[in-house]
């Protein structure tokens, strides 16, 4: 896995990239929490549940559908949560925040997973629980394993931090200021001749 750190770095750049006051500071801690919660099944192992399990690292709780049921659990609270969905301008319909509020946290959770399967250890990830336990990787894993936390505070630590600044901050850094860059440049006028 990626450190729990950087699994906070998707919602992040997606705050970044968005309109100001598009993603309330609300919805944005659940995105951080939803990129995030799916490491809290290391408790399997407290619990003896081997590691290749269902419900062990990296299994259902590393699913899409898990994505998903974070994702529907985000809409109920946005739309009936408070007056005010999580994401919504004073102007916007209801509905149409609540269905953003939806996507976000379900592309913030899906990211967790995603980013896991670029690792270059563990098992893989169970990307289409229930219907199959097969463990997924990425053709491409160029992020280092990070250790569990005993180990994080060691050389091991430093290189997994410096391996997820080159693969996952840096490029999402870079993507964000050229989005903003694109987004800012004014139009160019129209010849009508």
């Amino acid at each position: 896995m990626p450190s729990i750190i950087t699994h906070a770095a998707v919602p992040l750049a997606l705050w970044c990239a968005a309109d100001r006051g598009r993603i309330p500071p609300r919805l944005l801690a659940a995105g951080v929490v939803a990129a995030m919660l799916p490491d809290a099944d290391v408790l399997a192992f407290a619990l003896r549940i081997p590691y290749a399990d269902a419900f062990g690292h990296r299994g259902a709780s590393h699913s899409l559908l898990f994505a998903c049921v974070l994702a529907v659990l985000a809409a109920v609270l946005a739309f009936f949560g408070s007056r005010r969905p999580w994401s919504a301008p004073p102007c916007q319909p209801r509905l149409v925040s609540t269905v953003q509020a939806a996507a976000f946290v379900f592309v913030c959770a899906a990211s967790h997973p995603l980013l896991d399967a670029m690792t270059s250890g563990g098992l893989g990830v169970a990307l289409a629980w229930p219907w199959s336990e097969h463990r997924f990787f990425a053709p491409w894993r160029p992020i280092r394993v990070s250790p569990f936390a005993p180990q994080f505070f060691s050389a091991r630590g430093l290189a997994t931090l410096l391996s997820e600044l080159r693969w996952v901050w840096l490029p999402l850094a870079g993507a964000v200021i050229a989005w903003k860059l694109i987004h800012s440049a004014p139009a160019a006028p129209r010849d009508l001749s």
